[in-house]
């Protein structure tokens, strides 16, 4: 009876585990879908933006403008750190005319939130200390504990030292078990911020079966879902149940992606899981995106998080294609090898039969197959050869972008540095009308970009050198273009230097060269219109531009 017993509980363990295996294969899948189309909830995401925006300029009244600054502030949030700060400092000059010390006090805690999210903690402190919590109306408490809960929790996170981390995590406690008061009739936030208790008391259970529950059927938000999927897969986590953290993170991932968000944690932790795992190829592809999606949104921290682990996810993907490369070879070699015997067979046939008269008519035939043989291979090895070289060039311009990239990383944070640097020095010397100057103006950002442009510009011709040359021979005699002064490149040829790259969405060159979409398809549309010949071929032939010339 008793071994009956153990068996029947192998097999139920057995089956659980294949169960969850299949269903995170098919989640993986489905976010692998929900990350291709992508780029429609991004455009439903800045039509949302565009919306209200415009809704902004024809309202007239402060207190619309206000609420309406603050949708857009809650749009930006996550997904444009440096806009959503520009929102709030915009929603804080509108409270100060409005003279109403409500909105002021919102408005500076939109101000500190986006700071802590920057990793400027000490100036979001500095600014929620301004503001006294007696003197808020009860339906902004719940936002002042949250944010304080947030930036003490980043600062014990990231502290050097045991004894700040301890302070600061006391301090967390004290902001969470303020919002569970604050929170009692929101079953939703007081949910959340009870399982976080939960599992820093180390109370895992609870916390699962709090999340859980609340879960089933109660989330239509996806981004309400993908913050509770999370909080799940880091209880499951403690726990030390590694298939449903994964399972989880799957989850709160798809919910990131199709809420169209920029800033987050999931992605990149399935990211790390799934490289550990073997998984090499999607890990990749999902740390790149988060980087891509960190550096836009201008997180820096998720960016510093993702630069601690991409260097050896990047280092493990280029071995393996260099290994996939060098098999490719291998079976070249072997196929040649065995088309040489093959030959040499068949030559020994028509030898024999060649001996023969009665048999002249096999020895025809065999000719033919040895013919259509000897066509198939040349096809065959033609298709390998360009691929090998497709490989190869592919490779070199990973390569090549991949340094420059972290170079550029490298030289930003020190640029980032520097300028910190500087602010803190105007702050000490209490220069504040010059630091408010300082920070207020876009020169920064626009010198960023005009280098940012240059070393692309450097670095491609460096790959291309006669792209200029090469790309005006696809147009007609009196349609070439002209570049002013110094200039290397100008935006129509960065565009299609860009789609040389394999960048053909017009989203992500529009992302890239911080134009609105609309801009960019009338450039490839009046481009097109200048091609020499077919100018539905334009940008296959730019494609072919600098290929290898031995392919």
């Amino acid at each position: 009876m008793r071994k009956i017993l153990l068996l029947c509980f192998f097999f139920y363990v057995g089956t659980s585990y294949a169960t969850t295996t299949n269903e995170i294969d098919s989640l993986l899948l489905q976010l692998d879908q929900v990350i291709k189309k992508r780029p429609m909830y991004i455009i439903q995401k800045e039509h949302n933006i565009n919306e209200l925006k415009n809704q902004l300029r024809q309202s007239s009244s402060n207190e619309k403008r206000f609420a309406i600054l603050g949708k857009l502030f809650d749009e930006y949030h996550s997904y444009n750190a440096d806009s959503s700060l520009f929102i709030a400092k915009t929603r804080y000059q509108l409270a100060v005319s409005m003279r109403g010390q409500e909105h002021i006090d919102n408005a500076r805690m939109n101000m500190a939130e986006i700071m802590g999210m920057a990793g400027m903690y000490k100036e979001a402190i500095d600014l929620m200390n301004t503001i006294k919590v007696s003197h808020l109306p009860d339906y902004l408490h719940p936002y002042y504990y949250h944010i304080y809960r947030i930036l003490y929790g980043l600062m014990a996170d990231y502290s050097i030292t045991n004894q700040e981390k301890e302070l600061y995590a006391k301090r967390t406690d004290l902001y969470r078990d303020s919002l569970l008061l604050v929170n009692k009739n929101n079953l939703l936030i007081h949910t959340m911020i009870q399982s976080d208790k939960y599992n820093v008391k180390k109370e895992y259970g609870k916390a699962i079966a709090l999340l859980s529950n609340y879960m089933e059927g109660k989330l239509n938000d996806e981004h309400n879902l993908a913050i509770f999927a999370y909080t799940l897969s880091e209880s499951y986590r403690l726990k030390g149940d590694q298939l449903n953290e994964k399972k989880f993170l799957i989850i709160s991932a798809i919910g990131d992606m199709k809420s169209a968000v920029r800033e987050y944690v999931s992605l990149r932790k399935l990211a790390v899981l799934l490289y550990y795992e073997g998984d090499i190829d999607r890990a990749y592809s999902y740390l790149k995106l988060c980087m891509n999606d960190a550096v836009f949104c201008n997180a820096r921290l998720r960016i510093l998080e993702i630069l601690q682990i991409f260097p050896i996810i990047n280092d493990t993907y280029q071995k393996k294609i260099e290994k996939q490369q060098n098999n490719m070879e291998v079976a070249l070699i072997s196929i040649s090898i065995l088309s040489i015997f093959l030959i040499i067979a068949i030559f020994y046939v028509y030898k024999q039969m060649k001996r023969v008269a009665v048999a002249r008519r096999e020895v025809l035939d065999a000719n033919k197959r040895l013919k259509e043989l000897n066509d198939e291979l040349k096809h065959f090895n033609a298709q390998l050869k360009e691929a090998n070289h497709s490989i190869a060039e592919n490779s070199y311009l990973k390569e090549e972008y991949i340094g420059r990239y972290m170079d550029q990383c490298s030289v930003y944070l020190e640029k980032m540095d520097n300028y910190r640097r500087s602010l803190g020095k105007l702050a000490s010397a209490g220069k504040v009308e010059e630091l408010y100057q300082r920070i207020k103006s876009t020169q920064f950002m626009e010198e960023e970009l005009r280098d940012f442009y240059e070393d692309f510009d450097n670095t491609f011709l460096q790959l291309f050198p006669s792209f200029v040359e090469d790309f005006n021979s696809l147009l007609g005699e009196n349609e070439h273009i002209h570049l002013k002064g110094n200039e290397r490149m100008n935006t129509e040829l960065r565009i299609f230097a860009l789609i040389r790259l394999g960048i053909t969405d017009s989203v992500k060159i529009a992302q890239f060269l911080r134009y609105s979409v609309t801009t960019i398809y009338n450039y490839r549309t009046k481009i097109r219109n200048k091609a020499k010949g077919d100018r539905e071929l334009l940008e296959d032939e730019v494609l072919r531009i600098g290929k290898l010339k031995n392919q």
